[in-house]
């Protein structure tokens, strides 16, 4: 079981890294301390659960669990040292709620659940775009993909590190995936996990902060009523 730690103290991560090399079929694949580092990481670490605590600065755990509920992967499991919150988290499709300090049982309990959950929702298969490098056919995996640009003839797929020229059109891959892909503008559409706020400039412009880049591309009028309605969903 592949596990993302996603706490704002070094300690409390470092501590849970320890609890789970007490658990057996576990790979600890990241420890970050926010909720937007967190989505940054998905796509590269496909984690099977987040360990999540709730307070957090930017945005917290909650947010991020309401992003990622319809997903059968990652699961949930909210480590927090506060009761209060566990109604929602549950509501919010968490497989448990470990109160802090965790105890390695416990996590050992939680680690079950989560194993049966995964059990039954099989990975689903990944989705790839069709794209060339140097003339030559690739294809990449839409988790990977930042955000997707069409640039005279061409749509340009960005992603960590470089850019590969894609077959179809902004308008086929809309259609090709309008569950997992947001219209900003005209010309770019955005992997819907990436999306975590909106940036509005001194000159009335909004621009679209996205998680794993500091690349901010700019929100047309026409759909700003839709992104923010998604922000506030979830």
């Amino acid at each position: 079981m592949r596990v993302l730690i996603v706490d704002d103290e070094p300690l409390a991560r470092a501590r849970m890294a320890a609890l789970l090399q007490e658990c057996e079929d576990v790979e600890v694949v990241g420890s970050v301390g926010d909720g937007e580092a967190a989505l940054g990481l998905l796509a590269e670490v496909q984690p099977d659960v987040l360990l999540l605590d709730i307070n957090m600065p930017g945005l917290d755990g909650k947010a991020l669990a309401a992003r990622l509920a319809s997903r059968a992967r990652p699961q949930i499991v909210f480590c927090t040292a506060y009761e209060a919150h566990a109604v929602h988290a549950f509501e919010l499709g968490a497989a448990d709620y470990l109160l802090k300090p965790v105890r390695v049982e416990r996590l050992r309990d939680a680690l079950k659940r989560v194993r049966q959950r995964l059990d039954a929702h099989p990975r689903e298969p990944a989705a790839w775009l069709h794209a060339r490098v140097r003339g030559e056919p690739v294809r990449m995996a839409l988790e990977e993909v930042i955000c997707l640009l069409a640039e005279e003839k061409y749509v340009v797929a960005h992603r960590s590190g470089d850019q590969l020229l894609l077959d179809e059109s902004l308008r086929q891959l809309e259609e090709t995936y309008p569950d997992q892909l947001i219209r900003l503008h005209r010309n770019c559409l955005v992997p819907a996990h990436r999306l975590i706020g909106l940036k509005t400039l001194a000159d009335g412009r909004v621009l679209a902060r996205l998680a794993g880049t500091d690349f901010s591309p700019e929100v047309s009028r026409r759909n700003l009523p839709a992104l923010r309605k998604l922000l506030r969903m979830s």
